[in-house]
């Protein structure tokens, strides 16, 4: 067998967004949906979110990530890309989990939309009430 490619795999999720990390041995360069980072996250915080992990553990420019994020709105797509960042990171190497974790990188955010329920507009808001 030619060259095996050596990846790290793992998947990062926050509300309906679902993102697969794949980090490769490379120069730093991150690919959202075949897309540069810069062109796919526009907002400085969310290139910020999803680059954190890697830079926290100071391994930014050993890894090339490519991310395939799908579902939700931007934001939780790069808070999922950034926690599938810190699970592949922890793949690589154990010995970064606990600087990983101090941070709260590890954790994944549970809260998730509210669903609407019936006899009202939305999931809390009701009806105006008429008296007459």
């Amino acid at each position: 067998m030619k060259g095996t490619l050596v990846q790290y795999m793992a998947t990062g999720r926050r509300k309906e967004a679902v993102a697969r990390v794949f980090l490769r041995p490379g120069t730093g360069v991150i690919t959202v949906n075949g897309r540069p980072l810069e062109d796919y996250f526009p907002l400085v915080h969310w290139r910020a979110a999803v680059k954190q992990p890697l830079v926290v553990t100071e391994t930014a420019d050993k890894f090339d990530v490519l991310i395939n994020a799908r579902g939700g709105g931007l934001t939780g797509q790069a808070e999922a890309a950034r926690l599938g960042i810190a699970r592949a990171l922890c793949e690589f190497n154990s010995e970064l989990r606990p600087k990983l974790k101090e941070l709260g990188l590890l954790t994944r955010d549970p809260r998730m939309k509210e669903r609407k329920k019936y006899g009202q507009p939305g999931a809390r808001k009701r009806f105006q009430y008429s008296k007459r």
